[in-house]
Formats: C-alpha cells, structure tokens, sequence
C-alpha cells in the first residue's frame, strides 16, 4: 500500500483507517454486495498535491487539505472490484460533489455530474474488470463566484448579499463515495407513498439489460405484489397492508418493502424503508394522520466543526435528532441542504419530523432559476420515501430571487414555477415557494421574524394572527430595514392557509437568547390561529452563535431554563411583560395577581390545576418547593384552545429570587411549568421602566 502522491500514482486504502465505513444508504439497502471508497485519495490542485481524506471537503480540517478557494483539482485512487462479482452490473455513487464532477477510470470518461448537493451514480460495469485493478479519477470544478448555482450558506466571492451568514465552503468529493454490485437489470430508482394510509404505491425504474417487460416482486413481512415493467421501464403498482400500521411521531412504525428484478442468486435485491402517513392541510390547519398537528421546530444548518457540512461519523447524525428531541422539538427545519440520508433514516426510525428544502442560489437570473430547479428531481427520488419529511421547502427569503418577489413578475413567476414542478414530482407534502415571506403559490404562509424588544414582539405577533397587520420589519443589512408581508400578490388569499412562523429568536448571550426563547415562544402559543413555530437555531456555525448547543453540541448556560419545557405540549401562558433578562420581575415586588393560561396540544382535554411559589434567585425547577405554594382550583383546558386565565396570588417578595409556575394533572404529575425571575433592574429597560418600577401584565388581545 502507499499514500504517497508525490507523482500522479493512484492511491490505495487497503490498510488505511476509514472514515465514514457505515453504508451510506439504510433507506434504499444494498449492503450484501458493496464497496466503500471513502478513505485516502490523492489530490491535486493549483499548486496542492498531496494526499486527501474523503469523504470531506477540501476546506475542513477533516479532509487533511484545509485550503479554501480552490477551484479546482482531481481526485485519484486504485479500486479493483471484487473477483465475486463477476456477472454483476457495477455501479459508482456519490452521495454528493460540489459541484461539477467529470469522473473516468483508466481515462475513460464514464460521467459527468453537475450540482453540489445531489446524490448521482454512474453504470460502471463496462469500465471496470473484477479482480483488476483500474485508476478511478475525479476532476472537479467549484466556482469561487457561486452567485447563479445552488449553493446555500456556502460563501462566494463576489459575496452574496447575505455574506454576513454565510459560511466556509464546501467544496470536491463531501458524501460518501461507494461501489455496489447489482442485478444485470436492476432497480435504479424506487418511490414509495404511503398516505393513502391503507397500502403503500409503488414505482420501479429499471436500468441494465431487461428494462420492458421484467417481473418485478414488492415485498414486504405479510404482503407481496408482482409487477411488470411498461415500455419506459417502469414497474408501478400498490401494495395491499391487511393490518395497516401507520407512521406517527409517537409510533414511528416503518416498512421494509423489498424489491427483487430477476430470479435466483443473479437477481437484484434492494430493501426500501417507508410508512404509512398523510400530512395535509385544512383550512387554516396541519393534519397528521387525522390528528390536527402544531410544529415545535428547530432550524438546523447540519454543520460540523471539522468536517463542515459532512457530519464525522454517523452517530453525529443519530446524536443530532436525539439532542433534538431532548430539546422538545417535533421538527427539525434542515435548513439549505440535502441531508445525509442515514440522518433522515434516524428521523424516520424515532419518530422526528423533518422540513426538507434544497440549497438556493444568491442572484436572479434564468441560469440561476434553471440551476435550483435542475435539484428538484434528484431531491424527491432520494428522500421523497421518507414519512418524516413532513415540508418541502424551496426558495429561502428570496435568496436567488434578489429579494423583489412583489416588485418583479418573473421573480415571482420563477418561485411559482418551482412550486410548480416540485408539486408534480410529488403530491403528497405540504410545499413553501419561498420561506419567510413575500408568498405567491404555497400551501404555508410561514415567516421570518427577529425582534429584540418582547412588548414590540408580542403586539406583532398577536397583529399579525388576528390579520390586523400583514407586515413585519426585517433588518437586511446593518442599516437596511424593511417591511415585509406576508402575501407577496393581491391575489394570495388571507385566509384559509396554515401560518406558522419559521425563523426567530434573539439576543446576544447565551442567558438572553435562552430569555427571548421563553418569552417569544410564550407569545407564539398564545394565539391558535398559528400551526406552529421553528426556532433559529439548533446550534451554533462558525461565527454565528445563535443555537441553544455550540458548535460542537455542548449545552450553554439557559439561566435555569429548559429548553424542553418552553417546546412541550402542553406549556403555560402568563399574562406579563417582562423587563429584561435576568429579571423578569423589578425588586422590590409587590404583592400582585398574575394571570395564567394553559396551551395543550394533545388529543384529548387536561384537567390541571395551577401552582406558584417562591424559591430562590437561579433554583432549579426539578426541586418543587414544600410550602409556601398558592394554588388555583382544578379547571380544564381542551386541545388547541387557549385556556381561560386563571389566577395566581404572587406573594411580595423583597430580594432577588424565582417564582416558579407549574400545572399538575389529575393524578399530580407536572404537565407544565415555567418561571419568573425577580432581580434589581438598575438601567432603564428598552421600554423605559425606571429601576425597580414593575413592568405591567397588560398584553396583546388574544386571536
């Protein structure tokens, strides 16, 4: 073996350590007959040889390059196919190449891929003999000036007009590289629905020797279907479940559907997952399943400190959605990327629901609109089988459409159109034309709110459900304010889409983000009007340090908070304006009554009963004081209605300190809790209270 690419010798990795060894794919399973080709390869570019680590960008530090604004360079590496293959279609795939990928072996030119974020793989069989060994190379292009191609987060030079969230790049070979043996005709793709709740419908396309007129058996544990392809190569049929068993967060159940092309040792085999599940809208409502379904999400950038977008390992991917969970999120918005795919696998497993959008380009032009759209296709057939992908996104706040949705018909006409065409690729998701405002075709009327001042926060929100007000502030530069509306045509209707907000949070310390979390969520949940919410962001990325988690997924200091109680089901409502973070309440504090409301989101209604009592300035909430505890009568609060206010007697209290709040049920289990903080305010707060003057409990009217 040698790792020397002091010439232009392909590498070989039969000793070296492999990163990433796991099968790429748990989805869409091949893992009898593979091979991995992640590990080292060699590498030139622009001055650069040496040896590079795949699958990880030439930019991070995991990838052993860490060089940014390359170009361009050429992987290269030995691959010999196993002697056992033999008779066996050979297929190359790339789990995804920013961005333009020429790929030979032995300097044939077997393919070529353009788009960053796509999975794509190459029939090799003619190209490669068993048992022989053969040059594998892999020439990519990845523009510094990424302003008309998808590309997301990822930073451009010239620099987008959102430079300022933008991040290193990512650039080559950052998915898995691998070889799989197949059938001599084989199934190259397999789409799998299963919303009608009772069965699940099938579509089989076939590549190789036999694509018209080939059997094709769908299996699963208790049901089997035989199918025969038509003359475009297409097998499709349904799959009949006697006992249907279908797919929720809290039962996340999946079917192995099992696809066979062929007969005997010879046939191609391949495992599908996918389950039963309907996600749709009525009227103003999200419905799972039957079920009237509220988004507790959390936005999530899926970067990494070493590897940047490429997670190191996959227990990082299966770490992340159980952080997620932990957290009390139902959602996790992936926001700008295609994510890995054993990631989604995991959603799928624990019951995560997921908002899927493609990376975006930063400039309007037809080449631009064409490049987002040309990912389309490749999205849905990789991860449309997926019952946790709940939301396909598109478009992120006009990025790549040069923020001028209501002032241009074609900008307008470009986000329709992807609308357009994703919903022919799939009718069975709710889909967002453009995230945050400015909405033209959509089936969410979701928005992109950030706003420091909660009494300012609380009006806008409660304006904005009651319909009062269509508008918002957002801040696009430092000093470039603007308004912007829901609605981005006169003829979107106002009434009768699901709203939800899907970015916000605010602060500067990990303790004042953690406040505006509890306070801005409170507000969210107070009005039924919403179907939901997802909180900016999962965890911090590079300079952004926006998540409740660092970059490296450790937690920050909530100020006693729980992340977890603020995103629950069922969470409580006061009536009060704080005055800033660290003391919700001025000392000294007088005797007051503090009106409290109950948000339940369950299925059936809660008996619960409210408590308050005094604890000390940072205790923790996990220790329920033993006396000195006021309580209301037991009351009861129905699903998706906020209670009416019941009253709590807060006790004078002269030094600094915690009240808790907590709900029990019937049976005495706390069901919700939260809390204020009591503290010296020794400035005036953003609203102008004086030191120590109590900041009222007036707040917006309720929609």
């Amino acid at each position: 073996m040698s790792l020397s690419t002091t010439d232009s010798s392909p590498v070989t990795i039969a000793d070296a350590a492999v990163p990433r060894p796991e099968y790429p794919r748990p989805d869409r399973d091949r893992s009898e007959r593979w091979l991995t080709l992640n590990g080292q390869w060699g590498f030139e570019a622009d001055g650069v040889r040496a040896d590079i680590t795949v699958p990880f960008a030439w930019e991070s530090a995991a990838s052993g390059i860490r060089q940014t604004w390359l170009e361009r360079g050429t992987y290269r590496r030995e691959v010999t196919v196993p002697v056992e293959w033999s008779g066996r279609r050979v297929v190359l795939s790339f789990g995804a190449v920013h961005h333009r990928a020429i790929v030979r072996i032995d300097g044939a030119l077997v393919g070529e891929h353009v788009g960053g974020y796509e999975s794509f793989e190459f029939d090799a069989t003619a190209f490669l003999v068993p048992g022989v060994a053969s040059e594998l190379t892999v020439e990519v292009d990845a523009p510094a000036d990424k302003r008309e191609i998808a590309h997301g987060k990822q930073r451009s030079i010239p620099r987008d007009d959102y430079d300022g969230v933008s991040f290193t790049p990512t650039s080559g070979i950052w998915q898995s590289v691998w070889l799989e043996a197949r059938g001599r005709t084989y199934a190259r793709s397999i789409a799998l629905r299963g919303d009608s709740l009772t069965g699940i419908d099938v579509t089989v396309g076939l590549s190789g020797d036999a694509v018209v007129g080939s059997i094709v058996r769908v299996r699963t544990a208790d049901a089997e279907v035989e199918l025969i392809s038509d003359a475009a190569g297409l097998a499709a049929g349904r799959l009949e479940l006697s006992e249907p068993r279908l797919w929720q967060p809290e039962d996340p159940h999946l079917y192995r559907v099992e696809v066979i092309v062929g007969e005997g040792e010879a046939a191609d085999r391949v495992v599908a997952t996918t389950g039963l599940r309907r996600i749709e809208t009525r009227g103003e409502e999200l419905v799972l399943n039957g079920s009237r379904l509220y988004v507790r999400g959390v936005l999530d950038q899926g970067y990494w400190p070493d590897s940047g977008l490429t997670a190191p390992d996959a227990e990082a991917l299966r770490k992340d959605i159980a952080l997620a969970r932990e957290l009390g999120y139902n959602l996790v918005r992936k926001h700008l990327k295609f994510e890995d795919p054993i990631w989604l696998h995991e959603a799928d497993l624990t019951g995560m629901l997921v908002w899927a959008e493609p990376a975006c380009p930063s400039r309007f032009s037809a080449a631009a609109a064409e490049a987002f759209e040309a990912q389309l296709p490749a999205m849905v057939e990789r991860d449309g089988n997926h019952p946790s992908i709940v939301i396909w996104g598109l478009y992120n706040e006009e990025w790549g459409l040069d923020w001028d949705i209501p002032g241009s018909a074609a900008r307008a006409e470009a986000a329709m159109r992807a609308y357009d065409l994703l919903r022919t690729l799939d009718d069975t998701r709710p889909i967002v034309e453009n995230s945050g405002w400015a909405h033209v075709k959509s089936d969410l009327v979701d928005w992109h709110y950030y706003e420091p001042d909660i009494a300012t926060w609380a009006q806008a929100v409660a304006d904005l459900a009651s319909g009062e007000r269509e508008a918002f502030p957002v801040r696009l530069g430092p000093d470039f304010i603007v308004d912007k509306s829901f609605y981005g045509s006169p003829a979107f209707p106002r009434h009768g889409v699901p709203i939800l907000n899907s970015e916000y949070g605010e602060g500067f310390t990990s303790l004042e983000r953690a406040w505006h979390l509890r306070w801005e969520t409170q507000e969210l949940r107070r009005h039924a009007r919403y179907s939901g919410y997802v909180y900016t962001e999962f965890s911090d990325v590079e300079h952004e340090c926006a998540g409740l988690l660092t970059e490296d997924r450790r937690t920050k200091d909530w100020g006693g908070l729980v992340p977890a109680d603020v995103n629950a089901e069922t969470v409580l409502v006061l009536d009060l304006v704080p005055a800033r973070a660290g003391a919700d309440l001025a000392t000294p504090v007088k005797a007051f009554e503090l009106d409290v409301h109950v948000s339940h989101h369950g299925r059936s209604a809660l008996d619960v009963q409210m408590h308050g009592a005094w604890v000390r300035a940072g205790a923790s909430m996990d220790a329920l004081p033993g006396d000195g505890i006021v309580t209301t009568q037991p009351f009861v609060v129905e699903p998706f209605v906020l209670s009416d206010a019941v009253t709590l007697a807060v006790p004078a209290r002269d030094t600094a300190g915690r009240f808790l709040v907590w709900a029990t049920d019937a049976a005495g289990a706390v069901v919700a809790r939260t809390f204020l903080d009591a503290a010296e305010v020794e400035a005036p707060n953003r609203r102008g209270a004086r030191d120590g003057e109590f900041v009222g409990v007036e707040v917006p009217g309720e929609a």
